[in-house]
């Protein structure tokens, strides 16, 4: 079964001056100021960016695939801690995306960890749409 999850996004004024908010409409969970101050300066001053929810939704996803990895070689996680580090530079854009993951796994050494968390980073869906073709849909008014 699909499902589709919806956030909006408001913007008002140019670029460096101006300023918006992201909902996250399916969640009802809030609404989030977003500017571009927030995507290059050292804090983001209580502001989101675009990274950020990125690497929200890149950690969180990456643990469930790594969880799902592991359980279904029978070694169910007792806890997996990943950090997604999302890296923006002005002229360039979003250059990457680093994971760092720290789990408790009994059963496995370290290695075969590093081993299921490659296999998770590969295939886990937000890694996937990083690399996946983008639809639009365009209106205008005057």
């Amino acid at each position: 079964m699909a499902a589709t999850r919806t956030a909006k996004a408001h913007w008002e004024g140019s670029l460096l001056e101006g300023a918006g908010q992201v909902d996250l409409q399916s969640s009802g969970l809030g609404t989030f100021d977003v500017t571009w101050a927030a995507r290059t300066e050292p804090e983001a001053s209580g502001r989101t960016s675009p990274e950020e929810l990125l690497g929200a939704a890149h950690s969180s996803c990456f643990n469930m695939a790594l969880s799902n990895i592991l359980a279904k070689a029978g070694h169910a996680p007792e806890s997996l801690d990943t950090t997604a580090d999302v890296t923006f530079v002005p002229g360039e854009g979003i250059t990457g995306s680093k994971l760092s993951v720290n789990g408790k796994v009994p059963g496995l050494t370290a290695d075969e960890f590093a081993q299921f968390a490659e296999d998770a980073k590969k295939n886990c869906p937000v890694s996937q749409a990083l690399a996946a073709p983008i639809s639009l849909e365009v209106s205008f008014t005057a």
